[in-house]
């Protein structure tokens, strides 16, 4: 009675604030999956219901009221112990537009008109007895496709080596899910559908539409595809929030776009966490990442604010992509940060790598690699209650490839000097311990510096020194990586060798590599 109570009176308030309509509707067990409310259904108390800002709780009967704008969303927060409905590609279904006049006439297509609301807006969840506080979920950045062959690319070096769905809940996919042709969402669809997993999007600045004069219509395609690009869901002891970080038309200069949050965004996040209980584990993802040397990039304000509101939350982590390099973010009290431990956001690698550049392996796919020497993959994030751990997977290699050794594999003995070995570390970051070894002799530390991997500019001389054409695309110019070390070897007698290298990753886990050397006089 206390929580009819309490919500009767916010809905009273929000509709006094708005002036505006009520939905009102029933969030339900769908016991026999037709999708429809029958009468021996139960309704769902307490499951948390959005229209993008306000969020309300359902009474004991399940029922809910929200106030209505004419472009709306209105969507359920997934509940612990149940799961959203999927359509034919794995895309879960747990929202409704609210579009009485349709999206405006764009490029690509948005929602057709919606008309008047239904009488009651009721949504079906589906009971799901097999959610765990451990588990696993897929995390991609930037798959990115430009053409139906870059889709198929995607498809053949990604989508096709995920045969061990069962190891995992859910995947993730941070944006720019193709490149400005949105026509592609649908290929894009059908590609991670195959993967057979729920799959959740992130909505990037490559995924928009450019014609536009306000940020509010910018995602009208999306949301016909995609559905809301700010939403939340709750899974095990996390809390996901997906946002949409991309501010367009850039509103300093009329041109381009910038990394930011509107208000309402925001306060659907403070809304939001109202709902969500304080040892949580609350997981953030987006497209940009939060880390910029000035407020040209990404405003001030809006991650100002959304620190925040996040102050009273000890377990926090931030899923970006947009770069394709990839590189771990910390954010401390100098940056804004409330809390004595930093915030950590994972700026992901991408799945279409360098853009789909760089010569082609046995599969007819660009190979790829990302402009600090990280291989295209994906990354794999481990849950456990209110903690977390990571592992990157770089695409068609076995799961324990984490680093790679750059030194010649045959050199004289007398330009051993000469010669720097060079190992990168792809989920590095500077304060991480990396040792060599000779021969199984003592370990010895490496020096992390901040250059650009050899082996990525071998990659790119290939195509700037080549006699003949070259079949592939120019890689991109190098960038300095973030999680490359050196070391300069001892002398070492003429003959064979093996060097080892060892890496100790924030988490606590130690990824070793070797390689054969020969030395000769």
């Amino acid at each position: 009675m206390i929580l009819k109570l309490t919500l009767v009176t916010g809905l009273l308030f929000l509709n006094m604030a708005y002036g505006q309509e009520i939905v009102k509707g029933i969030i339900y067990e769908d016991a026999n999956l037709n999708g429809k409310k029958e009468s021996k259904e139960k309704g769902l108390a307490q499951v948390a219901v959005s229209n993008g800002i306000d969020v309300v709780f359902t009474n004991g009967s399940g029922e809910y009221e929200l106030p209505v704008r004419d472009n709306s969303i209105f969507f359920v927060i997934k509940p612990n112990g149940y799961q959203f409905p999927l359509d034919e590609n794995n895309i879960p279904q747990f929202y409704y537009i609210h579009k009485p006049q349709g999206s405006p006439e764009l490029k690509y297509q948005g929602s057709t008109p919606t008309g008047k609301l239904p009488k009651s807006l009721n949504f079906g969840l589906l009971k799901d007895t097999n959610e765990q506080k451990d588990f696993r979920a897929l995390v991609f950045g930037d798959p990115q496709a430009y053409t139906t062959d870059e889709i198929d690319y995607f498809h053949k070096g990604i989508v096709q080596e995920i045969t061990n769905k069962e190891k995992y809940a859910f995947g993730l996919s941070l944006g720019d899910l193709v490149g400005d042709n949105l026509s592609l969402h649908d290929a894009y669809k059908n590609a991670i559908g195959k993967i057979g997993l729920p799959w959740f999007n992130v909505m990037g600045n490559h995924d928009m539409n450019y014609d536009v004069k306000e940020d509010i219509f910018s995602d009208e395609t999306y949301e016909k595809n995609f559905g809301p690009n700010n939403f939340s869901f709750n899974y095990g002891d996390a809390h996901f929030i997906i946002l949409d970080n991309i501010i367009y038309p850039n509103p300093r200069t009329g041109k381009g776009y910038l990394g930011g949050f509107r208000k309402d965004q925001l306060d659907f996040v403070e809304n939001d966490l109202k709902f969500v209980p304080k040892d949580k584990l609350i997981v953030l993802a987006f497209h940009i990442p939060l880390l910029h040397k000035n407020s040209d990039v990404f405003r001030d304000e809006d991650r100002q604010r959304l620190f925040d509101l996040l102050a009273d939350y000890p377990n926090t982590l931030s899923l970006s992509a947009h770069t394709h390099f990839q590189q771990q973010n910390f954010y401390s009290k100098t940056d804004g940060w409330k809390q004595d431990k930093p915030h950590h956001e994972y700026n992901v690698g991408t799945t279409s790598g360098d853009w789909y550049s760089g010569l082609k392996n046995e599969q007819g796919v660009p190979t790829s690699t990302m402009r600090d020497g990280t291989p295209k993959g994906y990354a794999i994030l481990n849950i456990s209650g209110n903690t977390y751990t990571f592992d990157y997977k770089v695409a068609g290699q076995p799961e324990d490839y984490q680093l790679k050794i750059i030194y010649p594999a045959e050199l004289k003995q007398k330009e051993l000097r000469r010669y720097t070995l060079y190992t990168n570390f792809f989920m590095g970051k500077a304060d991480d311990i990396v040792e060599y070894s000779l021969d199984g002799k003592k370990w010895q530390k490496m020096e992390q510096v901040t250059t650009e991997d050899p082996s990525y500019l071998y990659e790119v001389l290939k195509f700037d020194n080549a006699d003949k054409l070259v079949e592939g695309r120019r890689p991109s110019n190098a960038v300095p990586s973030a999680h490359l070390w050196q070391a300069k070897l001892q002398k070492l007698p003429a003959g064979n060798h093996t060097v080892q290298v060892r890496a100790t990753d924030m988490f606590g886990k130690t990824h070793v590599q070797s390689k054969e050397l020969r030395i000769v006089k």
